[in-house]
């Protein structure tokens, strides 16, 4: 059966080679892939058959290739020889192997396998460099292969990290490599950079074809630098290792492109895609990101943002309990998160709890004290909380110098407090600005329990730098796409309309309600002093309370056995009527004794 095999390839190696393109053609029957240089192919395996792939008709100005095989979700095995080594092979969804020609070396063969138990689609494709172009991964020593051109990549909810092994200059067949490590010089690989491309799919696309079709994107030079976003350029000194925002739910797929600037030459990386998700896992899968507490969270708070977004003001109450609840959830998150090991569910539990508590004291201090500029003070804060997020979001996030927690933390607050010192002239606009963004911006947030958007970022990046120390070495870029676009139209549709409609209502109205304990005390003043008021002859509250209990009392009683009953004999002054003369009144009662005296 082996000599068979070892004919078959012969033949084909003997035939002319026409190109595959991106067409699933293969001899499943000889266990047997043909790939072309530069070519896609798409094909698939199966656990109990194994295939053997053969690559020809390589030109003889090609110094090395890579071969790179990509799946979804479910692990393949490329391999040098039949027998699965550490360092002749790679097992995972985006894997590769550098092929280092020999002279007159023109056909190449590997061996693909999958351990999993249901068929694994698959896409491959070889690519050619010349020695002139530098070798990725071709001075490693962390990982197993000898020239390893992968790309390694963990995530937690917090940051992906990338991981990738330096490149060495490009060399001739039959050359021995330049050392790596003998000089920092012109002509060592310390003169090689490195660029770091990310690339974003669309938005809540799960499908294995829609990530194979862009994964194409992203396997050569020329179409990863015209398709992907350049994050930052490393040198030879700097650390091979990059941390990007989690975004979970959300495709992505990263590159590093390695440049001889001397040469002007330059060789890709093999990508590595993550959606910071699992599609096996039974809870919480890629499939099914929000939980059933975060939908009925977020959508309860939501509806009370949009009351506050047109309402706000006029309800004064209702806002500081509104605002209340935002300061002291927020902050009550962060300090059980990081403190405890409590599950997600209870902890959302309780952060409403202690946000309602939050909002009732904030309303409670308001209707005992009412001090206005305290109250203010906190909406101020606030609005400044989401306008510095906003800036760092869009404008300030992936600059170097604000990766230091210190420099970071120092400026987000001056930007916060900032907010309420330049409206403290103006405070109604300032409560009203409030009512009308910050009410809005909890729709966003709700909307991004059902459907994944980019704008639930703005304040999360925030949320994840509070809770995971590592997260400022994090890139915090993001897809925005047409749900973004239309989600954004909406937030701004609801600001603009809610501080409108207040601004117009409000006009000609006191700016904020008067004291409402000064209201409270002057009431109960005035119902003791005025007896005509109807108020005045009601009973305190504590006779009240006595009553009403004296009546419950009451229901619990048992009653009286039926029977005859003795009538109570009243204590009653008794009246003698004397009988009438002629000629003489008839006394009743207390003039009896004048009657007599008239007699």
């Amino acid at each position: 059966m082996g000599l068979l095999r070892l004919l078959v390839l012969a033949v084909l190696a003997s035939k002319p080679g026409v190109a595959g393109g991106a067409e699933t053609v293969g001899n499943s029957s000889e266990g047997l892939l043909e790939f072309s240089v530069g070519k896609f192919r798409y094909f698939k395996l199966n656990r109990p058959f194994p295939e053997d792939a053969i690559l020809r008709h390589i030109s003889s100005n090609v110094s090395f290739i890579i071969f790179q095989i990509h799946s979804q979700y479910q692990n393949t095995t490329i391999s040098f020889s039949k027998t699965v080594l550490p360092s002749t092979s790679g097992t995972g969804t985006d894997k590769g192997l550098v092929f280092i020609l020999r002279p007159e070396q023109s056909m190449c063969t590997l061996y693909l396998q999958t351990l999993d138990a249901e068929p694994v689609q698959n896409m491959a494709i070889p690519l050619s460099y010349s020695e002139r172009d530098p070798v990725p991964g071709g001075c490693n020593l962390e990982f197993d292969l000898d020239i390893d051109p992968n790309i390694y990549l963990e995530y937690n909810f917090f940051e992906t990290t990338i991981k990738f092994a330096p490149a060495n200059l490009g060399y001739a067949r039959g050359t021995n490599p330049p050392p790596c490590d003998t000089g920092t010089g012109r002509d060592s690989r310390w003169r090689l950079l490195y660029d770091v491309y990310q690339y974003f799919l669309p938005e809540n696309d799960l499908t294995e074809e829609g990530l194979l079709k862009h994964l194409q994107r992203m396997a050569e030079v020329p179409q990863v630098q015209a398709n992907a976003l350049k994050v930052v350029t490393l040198t030879a000194n700097d650390k091979t290792t990059i941390s990007f925002s989690s975004l979970r739910g959300q495709g992505v797929i990263y590159n590093v492109v390695v440049r001889d600037p001397f040469l002007n030459t330059s060789a890709a990386y093999v990508p590595a895609h993550t959606y910071a998700c699992s599609f096996e896992a039974v809870a919480g899968n890629c499939s099914s990101l929000g939980r059933v507490s975060t939908k009925v969270f977020f959508t309860l708070f939501a509806l009370l943002g949009l009351f506050i977004c047109f309402f706000g003001h006029r309800f004064w109450k209702t806002e500081l309990f509104f605002i209340g609840f935002i300061f002291m959830g927020f902050f009550f998150y962060i300090l059980i998160t990081r403190l405890t090991l409590i599950k997600y569910d209870v902890r959302l539990i309780l952060t409403a709890v202690a946000g309602s508590i939050g909002g009732i004291f904030l309303v409670a201090a308001w209707w005992r004290f009412g001090i206005l500029l305290l109250c203010m003070l906190c909406v101020g804060l606030v609005l400044g909380f989401l306008i510095s997020s906003v800036m760092f979001f869009a404008l300030l996030g992936n600059l170097k110098i604000f990766h230091d927690d210190g420099v970071f933390w120092v400026t987000f607050s001056c930007i916060a407090v900032l907010i309420p010192v330049v409206f403290m002239g103006c405070l109604r606009i300032l409560n009203i600005m409030t009512c009308g963004l910050v009410g809005s911006y909890s729709v966003v947030l709700a909307f991004d329990s059902y459907l994944y958007t980019s704008l639930s970022h703005i304040t999360l990046n925030v949320l994840k730098r509070a809770l995971n120390m590592d997260f400022h070495r994090a890139f915090t870029n993001v897809p925005f796409q047409t749900n973004d676009f239309i989600i954004l139209a909406v937030w701004g549709m609801l600001a603009v309309s809610g501080i409108t409609l207040q601004i117009r209502r409000e006009r000609g109205r006191p700016f904020f309600p008067p004291h409402p304990y000064k209201l409270w005390k002057r009431e109960r003043e005035r119902r003791v002093t005025n007896v005509l008021d109807p108020s005045y002859h009601i009973p305190p509250l504590r006779e009240r309370l006595y009553g009403r209990l004296a009546r419950i009392k009451e229901l619990f009683q048992k009653e009286q056995p039926a029977g005859e009953r003795t009538p109570l004999l009243l204590n009653l002054p008794v009246f003698i009527i004397p009988r009438p003369q002629q000629n003489s009144t008839v006394s009743v009662g207390l003039n009896s004794d004048t009657s007599e005296s008239n007699s």
